[in-house]
């Protein structure tokens, strides 16, 4: 994260999670160089089932190369004409892209202070980009963090109403094998997210 992040104490526990959701981001955004391999076969789970979601990745990771997850990443996401899957939050609410919902994320990203990047060319309805803004909150990327009210709100509007269901189809997908234990990691964290929150609430 940015230098915001540094001028503010973060428990370790939003750490953990900002992590968990900056992990998912930075796989979801493009297929994964040999550096973010190296980093995730390093990865260990412990015995929950997010732990084991972990263990699996960081197994298939050891196996893999960036020039097969390339090709896997397109046909998941990409596609000639389109891919496998649509991870937008505009397509899973609606059926259709650049709809309401994508409008509403404007207007909550205008907000709270939040820009798309410049080199960014996809809608900002991307789960790569909603994990992204998730991570940022916490850490307090956008000036400081937000609370945690603020952060379920977010979540509750634009990340917990579809995002499950896309790792579920991301878990279940053909072209999925690298990214199938993503799937399973990214379904796990929005359950335990949405579990605190509720808790918290």
């Amino acid at each position: 994260m940015g230098d915001h992040a540094d001028h503010f104490e973060i428990v370790e526990e939003d750490r953990l999670r900002a992590s968990w959701y900056a992990l998912l981001s930075h796989l979801l955004s493009a297929p994964p160089q040999q550096v973010t391999l190296n980093m995730v076969a390093g990865l260990s789970g412990d015995e929950t089932d997010l732990g084991r979601a972990i263990k699996s990745l960081s197994d298939v990771a050891v196996r893999s190369r960036p020039e097969g997850l390339t090709e896997e990443y397109f046909n998941l996401f990409i596609g000639i004409g389109q891919g496998e899957l649509l991870p937008f939050g505009s397509y899973y609410l609606t059926g259709f892209l650049n709809e309401k919902p994508l409008a509403r994320l404007r207007d909550d990203m205008g907000r709270l202070g939040i820009a798309r990047a410049d080199d960014v060319v996809e809608p900002e309805d991307h789960i790569s980009s909603l994990c992204e803004i998730m991570a940022g909150l916490i850490t307090g990327e956008f000036g400081e963090p937000a609370s945690l009210a603020t952060q379920q709100e977010f979540f509750d509007a634009h990340v917990g109403c579809w995002a499950p269901r896309f790792f579920e189809d991301l878990e279940a997908a053909k072209n999925a094998a690298f990214y199938m234990p993503v799937g399973t990691i990214g379904r796990h964290f929005m359950a335990v997210e949405s579990q605190a929150f509720e808790m918290a609430a």
